[in-house]
């Protein structure tokens, strides 16, 4: 008998309903009875990580040690595969100026292939598919969803899987607010590293009504992309992927 498929899903997103988008994504993992999942709120137990066959992270501004980055790029390097979701590569800074991506944790962005700078309010936006011929795409339509639209910089061979479009000026507390190139903003990518690969997904922006705190004391829940189907079966077929299966 086969032995099972071990995925490690980190989820701890600040300002998000981490507990949403956590059961959300058990259920999803629950679906495909070959995976057994264990959960944490960090990336501190990199020894189990290690074991794990496949990551998903669902994060934001959760900040790895010197020793976890290093031990979360080892992990990909060596032929596993991480599903790093929505903010997985945010890390904010408040300062006097407004919001601002820190720009420490090289290594760990660079491992992801991105870092978060800024995004406008959130908003209905269309997604296009930028390579048919990608399995985790393949036979998928253009789309529409109501998301936070990510700005990002890149680093490394990256291959666009959906992308949208965004040019303008926006106020929405971060400093970078103006972005007046007319180029593709991913949605989704691989990153190759070593033997192994990351898949970028930065839909999935979830909010209930305590998690805005202390910026805002009570929020309006938000589900965004989590009611799309598409983007449910977006995340199916990165699971299967992560765990090899397709």
């Amino acid at each position: 008998m086969p032995e099972p498929i071990q995925a490690y899903l980190v989820a701890n997103a600040r300002f998000h309903d981490t507990d949403f988008a956590r059961l959300s994504l058990l259920q999803l993992l629950a679906e495909i009875p070959e995976i057994r999942t264990r959960v944490a709120d960090s990336f501190a137990n990199t020894e189990a990580i290690a074991k794990a066959d496949f990551l998903i992270t669902y994060t934001c501004d959760l900040r790895p040690s010197e020793v976890e980055e290093h031990a979360l790029r080892d992990f990909v390097s060596s032929g596993k595969r991480w599903i790093a979701l929505h903010g997985t590569n945010a890390m904010l800074d408040f300062t006097a100026k407004g919001l601002q991506c820190s720009r420490d944790h090289t290594i760990f962005m660079e491992t992801l292939g991105s870092r978060f700078i800024s995004h406008p309010p959130a908003q209905p936006y269309k997604v296009t598919v930028s390579d048919p011929d990608h399995p985790l795409v393949a036979g998928m339509e253009s789309f529409e969803t109501t998301d936070e639209l990510y700005l990002c910089e890149y680093y490394g061979e990256v291959r666009p899987l959906l992308e949208t479009r965004y040019t303008g000026t926006f106020d929405s507390g971060y400093v970078e607010n103006e972005w007046l190139d007319d180029e593709p903003r991913l949605v989704a990518y691989t990153h190759p590293v070593g033997d192994g690969e990351v898949l970028y997904i930065t839909l999935g922006h979830c909010c209930g009504q305590y998690d805005m705190r202390p910026i805002q004391e009570v929020a309006e829940v938000v589900r965004g992309s989590w009611d799309n189907p598409v983007f449910i079966d977006l995340l199916k077929r990165a699971l299967s992927w992560g765990a090899g299966i397709s």
